[in-house]
């Protein structure tokens, strides 16, 4: 078997659109689905009784179900109810959903440490793990036509015929970024969120 990786570079203009979408898709779900998961612990904790319970029926539902199962009936499932929304916008629903509820603290993270800070430097560790997992389920945002870097490197290789190549410089490509995303984020928790 001979590998030609050169016949998956030439496409590096595809590659480099999945990349901006990879990375901009889990930008935006990381700052809407934290503000969430903030917006969610408040109700949890202060909210009135059916405020606790939409929140935390929420959260169970999101963190007990596959996130391809979310993403499907968002996209696939809402246009029954009227709602048809751009692949681009399912996935970032989708994706703010997720993180939304994977973050929502509980009412003992946050409200024993008195403030958001502390609470957020105990979890921040799993925050990060989370959020880059969030950034690898983008992937999956490819079967509904969103076209992030496994789309495109799909893509490729029906052209070319060469998935091995396609999903190993995918694969490569998912490496780096997952390892500059966890390093931006341990930089950026105490830096900007809770301090050292």
């Amino acid at each position: 078997m001979e590998f030609d990786f050169g016949a998956v570079l030439v496409d590096w203009r595809l590659l480099a659109k999945g990349i901006a979408w990879t990375v901009g898709l889990t930008a935006i779900a990381t700052v809407i689905g934290m503000a969430v998961g903030v917006a969610c612990a408040w109700a949890r904790a202060n909210g009135p009784p059916w405020l606790r319970w939409v929140a935390g029926s929420y959260v169970e539902l999101i963190r007990n179900t596959p996130f391809i199962v979310q993403l499907f009936f968002i996209f696939f499932g809402l246009p029954a109810a009227g709602v048809k929304l751009t692949p681009e916008t399912a996935s970032i629903i989708a994706m703010v959903m997720n993180l939304g509820a994977y973050s929502t603290l509980s009412k003992s993270q946050v409200f024993l440490r008195v403030v958001l800070p502390p609470a957020l430097k105990k979890v921040w560790p799993a925050m990060v793990s989370q959020i880059v997992i969030v950034m690898l389920g983008s992937a999956v945002c490819g079967q509904i036509s969103t076209e992030e870097l496994s789309y495109a490197a799909n893509l490729i290789q029906s052209r070319n015929f060469r998935a091995f190549e396609a999903f190993i410089v995918a694969t490569l490509i998912y490496l780096a970024l997952s390892v500059a995303l966890r390093r931006l984020l341990d930089w950026a928790g105490p830096k900007f969120f809770f301090g050292r």
